[in-house]
């Protein structure tokens, strides 16, 4: 029996998770520190506004970055699901005393103050999340479509994608919604899409 495209998604999804919330703690807290390493050998003098995430379901962790771009006035933007538009991102000013909440799907974001929101293109750098991911810049993420909603409206925003090492796969089968980034960084590696 030949699975349909979507069902082939599916399977890769739950695998590539499995595959990353096996890492054990001490594995986590080490490939967070060897991704902050490469981010910061890579970072380009002139940005000064990124969106990053907080980690969840065993995504690896930005957070020694976050904490490196905060003490080197590097403001740091995080997503927030919109309230009014369905399957779309806010990106809030995230800093160590903002308040946080829990979205429906159990992740941390910053509460809700349009004081603190930022328009996608004045971002320098979005650094993005993903399940599985492939020399060619595609892509694979939870499956709702908020990251690649929000950077087919913001084409010329630079986006690289974070991931461990183990969620690279030989090619991703792609749709025509998906969004492909500029970059992808693991522990180990920069990858530029081809």
């Amino acid at each position: 029996m030949t699975l349909s495209i979507t069902q082939q998604c599916q399977h890769l999804r739950q695998t590539m998770r499995q595959r990353r919330r096996s890492l054990t703690e001490a594995e986590q807290a080490h490939q967070a520190t060897l991704l902050a390493q490469q981010l910061i050998n890579s970072f380009p003098a002139q940005a000064k506004r990124v969106a990053l995430y907080l980690a969840n379901d065993g995504e690896v962790s930005p957070l020694p970055f976050i904490k490196w771009c905060w003490a080197h006035n590097i403001e740091v933007y995080l997503p927030v699901l919109h309230p009014f538009n369905a399957g779309n991102l806010l990106f809030l000013r995230y800093e160590p005393t903002t308040k946080m909440c829990v979205n429906k799907y159990g992740i941390s974001e910053p509460v809700l103050d349009v004081r603190l929101v930022s328009p996608v293109v004045n971002i320098d750098i979005i650094y993005t999340p993903l399940v599985a991911f492939d020399v060619q810049g595609n892509r694979m993420g939870m499956g709702g479509g908020y990251y690649d909603r929000t950077l087919a409206a913001n084409p010329s925003v630079k986006t690289i994608g974070l991931a461990h090492d183990c969620q690279q796969v030989d090619a991703l089968v792609t749709q025509p919604w998906d969004m492909p980034l500029n970059k992808i960084i693991t522990p180990t590696q920069h990858i530029t899409a081809m």
